[in-house]
């Protein structure tokens, strides 16, 4: 019975950005728990790349090319994998970007792009995946927060803002679709080490030193370490958990000082 909750097999899993870090981190604990995976990114030499290594793990894996501030397209990755697959039982909502610099020298467009690929990109992915989830009898929806959800960087106004208001465009989903049998929640990453957060480490001095001051695990995460919250968030292990906003972050967030 305890293993029958997590296990995934025959479920068909679309991860934006699922092609490298967090979602493929992601998309390789659910490949190991049977689920055929949709590698949903832009780079489609990376995303090969990344669906040969699912493969080997025994897993079916599909690519399909996403731009996912842009409406149609996004469309047009759900219907691949329907195609594909016939089917859409997970979402990982991943996609995202970020771009450090002070709000007083923000440009417009700069702030905008980070509003579109971060806000409007989770928004417009589950609703292209909604209609084939609420046919089939229900679904799984995962978005990607961050600690800039909860706390503040002077360096990314609009990364915090746009992943505090994923916080609560999980919750609007969650309670808008809950009659469908979908449940909706967000992980909130900590410091992981990542592309993102590599290029951080050379733009802020003293950044390393401080993460691993406050973070109680002693190191920064791994792309690996979101395995196992990705399985648990879409199996029936957590079928009465949504509109969460779950830390997978070493404790950084829970010490004081």
């Amino acid at each position: 019975m305890t293993s029958s909750l997590f296990d995934l097999a025959g479920r068909v899993a679309v991860v934006t950005g699922g092609n490298g870090g967090i979602g493929l981190g992601m998309a390789t604990g659910l490949a190991r728990a049977g689920a055929a995976i949709v590698i949903a990114a832009r780079d489609q030499k990376k995303s090969a790349d990344a669906a040969e290594g699912l493969q080997k793990l025994g897993a079916r894996v599909a690519t399909v090319e996403v731009d996912v501030q842009d409406q149609d397209s996004v469309r047009r990755m759900a219907q691949a994998a329907l195609d594909r697959f016939q089917r859409i039982d997970i979402l990982v909502a991943n996609a995202g970007i970020n771009i450090r610099r002070p709000p007083e020298d923000f440009a417009a467009a700069e702030w905008q792009k980070v509003l579109d690929v971060n806000l409007s990109g989770p928004f417009f992915c589950a609703q292209a995946v909604h209609p084939a989830m609420k046919a089939q009898g229900g679904g799984k929806i995962i978005t990607i927060g961050s600690m800039m959800s909860i706390f503040a960087m002077p360096m990314a106004p609009a990364y915090g803002a746009t992943k505090g208001a994923v916080v609560q465009l999980t919750r609007s989903l969650a309670t808008a679709w809950a009659k469908d049998n979908i449940q909706v929640n967000c992980v909130l990453p900590g410091w992981i080490d990542t592309n993102l957060t590599r290029q951080a480490r050379k733009e802020v001095s003293g950044l390393h030193e401080r993460i691993l001051a406050r973070t109680p695990a002693g190191r920064w995460g791994d792309p690996v370490d979101f395995a196992g919250i990705a399985v648990f968030l879409a199996s029936h292990a957590s079928d009465f958990l949504t509109g969460t906003a779950i830390p997978v972050d070493g404790g950084y967030s829970v010490l004081g000082g």
